[in-house]
């Protein structure tokens, strides 16, 4: 498997000013390497889930003004999109990357998913203290799973549960200072444990 490594330079194609200058940065230096992991990790989905999932690289077409303020690959089992399905993610915001399974507002059964999550809220307390938690894509902000563990857990799948734009995400939020030392191997070695860590969460998600 192709090994990637992240660079500042990736993570400071956010800071850089204009929608096309942005996108020419993005599209020239971090969605490669987005095509690369999509390769590597749909065949580690599809062999540990045992269905076929595709890999979604962003693409910000409907951009007309503002540019990204981040960027991802998601993983689903579905060819034709993935904003539906629970899904996983890995991508950059310009502060840190994330490594993470998301239930976003455009799920149509994530009432559904939410209960199944609430009835198994132990397999979340369980996952490693680093791990966080956040209602919002769109927002780089996250709590961290061992703060979230007191009440604001079961309030954010309510939330996910009750509200029409509540979502979950869950996983690890590596900062860029900490991404950028990572050796190719290492950060290799940590997607696949933060994934290995989140796949019986997809399962109960699903009602596997």
């Amino acid at each position: 498997m192709p090994k990637i490594k992240w660079t500042n330079k990736d993570f400071n194609v956010f800071t850089i000013d204009g929608l096309e200058q942005r996108m020419d940065a993005l599209t020239t230096l971090v969605r490669p390497k987005f095509n690369q992991l999509g390769e590597d990790f749909s065949a580690y989905f599809s062999s540990q889930l045992g269905e076929e999932f595709f890999p979604h690289v962003a693409k910000h077409a409907r951009r007309t003004v503002n540019p990204p303020k981040d960027s991802w690959v998601a993983f689903a089992p579905y060819k034709r999109g993935y904003k539906s399905l629970p899904h996983f993610q890995i991508g950059l915001w310009h502060t840190h990357l994330f490594i993470v399974l998301a239930i976003i507002y455009e799920a149509p059964q994530k009432n559904v998913m939410a209960e199944r999550l609430l009835a198994h809220k132990s397999l979340l307390e369980q996952l490693p203290t680093d791990f966080i938690v956040s209602g919002d894509h769109m927002s780089p902000e996250a709590i961290s799973l061992e703060e979230a563990k007191e009440d604001k857990l079961e309030a954010l799948l309510i939330r996910l549960r009750d509200v029409k734009k509540g979502e979950f995400l869950v996983g690890r939020h590596i900062p860029k200072e900490q991404a950028t030392k990572l050796t190719a191997s290492e950060l290799q070695k940590l997607t696949e444990e933060t994934f290995n860590r989140l796949l019986p969460l997809y399962n109960v998600i699903v009602g596997k």
